[in-house]
């Protein structure tokens, strides 16, 4: 199936967002986007060739204000009032301001850090759990997913999230291919929300959990659901590092919206097409644990940094539910509610 390319869109709310870019043969910059489509190259701006954009959130408290006045001056520029500011910084970056299309979007953060969240969403667990439950279960599937959702609704209300670690090196960018593992029998999607650490955050309390965020972005934390649990040692449970790591398996992006731009990261839309069918629509108001949970019980172990990702869990609706995984061809559009859009395919990975 011969698949177009998705151009870049800087389709999300609030006045600027943040990505890494690169121009065709040229290094990855930081980037400062507007909402019509044009980028600036913060390297110069901030006069630090090396910039990334896991730097700026490095300094995030120093950066956010002044990437917010650049965006308001790049805005009166767009607008042809250039006279209504007399800035020496606006004067300066008006003419490097560029347009969006041409730029290859790549990931737009590289973290030292990947925090998974899993059964989180409480449609989602109990669709996995009725698909998933053995032959010889008495119980009606009705039964069973009347049972499960107690066991849910009691474990938001009474015990702590389950969140394990992710390789960086699994991340790609968010209209990159998709290589499936040649061992990989069941690969399924899970698109979700993505937290971006902006301060080191190291045993902080829910309530001071989300002053640590800096902001949110999309994944699509791929997984393969013949390898999540070990068949050779059932005592040690799930095998993450097979079933999730692969080189490829967590599309990220296009953007970074700031926490400023987001009303209400517990009420997004997290929406992932398959070939063009509707696979997952649901809220973020379906998670067991909220971000500020999240973030606040990884942080009672591991020091999270700036540029960090704390992934937030897949709602309902992945290929165990539909009965129907990932192959070669597929093409996965997937958005949240203000964080733009990705589009990936899937190539299934050569064999000798």
């Amino acid at each position: 199936m011969s698949v177009k390319p998705a151009a870049p869109s800087a389709s999300f709310s609030g006045p600027f967002a943040l990505g890494t870019l690169s121009a065709p043969d040229q290094e990855p910059f930081p980037g400062l986007v507007l909402p019509e489509g044009r980028v600036l190259d913060l390297r110069t701006v901030f006069g630090d060739p090396a910039l990334t954009t896991r730097r700026l959130f490095e300094r995030w408290d120093e950066a956010l204000p002044r990437l917010s006045a650049l965006a308001a001056d790049g805005a009166i520029a767009t607008t042809d009032a250039r006279d209504a500011t007399d800035t020496v910084e606006a004067t300066a970056t008006t003419a490097a301001w560029r347009s969006l299309d041409g730029l290859r979007v790549h990931a737009p953060v590289e973290p030292r850090q990947v925090f998974q969240s899993g059964a989180n969403y409480r449609q989602h667990v109990i669709d996995l759990e009725v698909a998933q439950r053995a032959p010889d279960d008495p119980r009606t599937p009705e039964a069973a997913r009347a049972e499960i959702a107690d066991i849910m609704d009691r474990r938001a209300a009474e015990d702590l999230p389950y969140v394990f670690i992710g390789l960086p090196s699994a991340i790609t960018g968010p209209y990159d291919d998709v290589v499936l593992p040649s061992w990989a029998e069941q690969p399924d999607w899970e698109l979700e929300l993505a937290v971006v650490v902006g301060r080191p955050a190291y045993r902080v309390s829910v309530s001071e959990a989300l002053a640590h965020v800096a902001g949110y972005t999309i994944a699509n934390d791929l997984t393969d659901r013949a390898t999540v649990f070990r068949r050779d040692m059932k005592a040690i449970g799930t095998d993450w590092l097979r079933s999730k790591n692969a080189p490829g398996f967590t599309p990220l992006g296009p953007w970074i919206v700031p926490t400023t731009s987001v009303a209400d990261p517990g009420d997004l839309r997290v929406t992932l097409k398959l070939n063009g069918e509707t696979m997952q629509d649901e809220s973020t108001k379906d998670m067991l644990f909220g971000i500020a949970r999240l973030v606040s019980y990884a942080s009672q172990t591991a020091r999270l940094l700036p540029g960090d990702l704390v992934l937030t869990g897949s709602p309902a609706g992945n290929g165990m539910h539909w009965g129907r995984l990932l192959r070669d061809g597929d093409v996965m559009d997937g958005s949240i509610t203000g964080l733009g859009a990705q589009r990936t395919r899937c190539i299934a990975e050569a064999t000798s």
